[in-house]
């Protein structure tokens, strides 16, 4: 299958996760993520917000675990620069004021920022991966362009309520292979 018919397949199966279903994939996810992965390297850390209106993972999981069992870890989250087509990298923590942005994502309102190269892992957002570690998103790319600018040590993890796909048909040169993507039964490595 194409890109185009997996991410509207994938986003259908995903809005029709009841919210209780939601919460407990998510729950699984993050347990994943503590139990497989070593943080006590990390010192900056940058994750996506879920956007409510497409069911996504529910990150602030990991985000409240990390800012209770991990102090020292600096955490971050993605805003959309419009007019640069880029996603910025903003601090997040508990006093963090956001609002949704014209696409209905959550975004600090104003933070300090940080270049991509200083970020040690990043968790993306996606609809479904295949089994070569290349996912798909919403389409637009910022992502992709995103994780280029990233160190090739930064560890990118993807975050999935579903199993991978054998393989998606139309991978170009520009999309970036994550590293691990977790689900809620098991941890991909890529």
């Amino acid at each position: 299958m194409t890109k185009s018919q997996l991410r509207k397949h994938f986003l259908t199966k995903q809005k029709s996760l009841s919210p209780q279903e939601r919460q407990n994939l998510s729950r699984k996810v993050a347990e994943n993520f503590f139990s497989h992965f070593d943080l006590t390297k990390i010192k900056v850390f940058h994750c996506f917000l879920p956007i409510e209106k497409f069911n996504e993972i529910d990150t602030m999981l990991i985000f409240e675990k990390l800012w209770k069992e991990f102090p020292n870890i600096e955490t971050f989250v993605p805003k959309i620069n419009f007019q640069e087509n880029e996603i910025e990298s903003i601090k997040f923590n508990q006093e963090t004021l956001v609002q949704e942005n014209k696409w209905s994502i959550k975004e600090p309102q104003e933070g300090e920022s940080i270049s991509p190269v200083e970020i040690d892992m990043t968790l993306v957002p996606l609809l479904c991966f295949d089994l070569n570690g290349f996912r798909i998103g919403y389409g637009k790319g910022f992502y992709d362009r995103f994780l280029k600018k990233c160190r090739q040590d930064t560890r990118k993890i993807g975050l999935s309520y579903f199993e991978p796909i054998e393989k998606i048909a139309d991978i170009q040169e520009h999309d970036v292979k994550l590293d691990f993507c977790i689900t809620p039964e098991k941890i991909f490595e890529f």
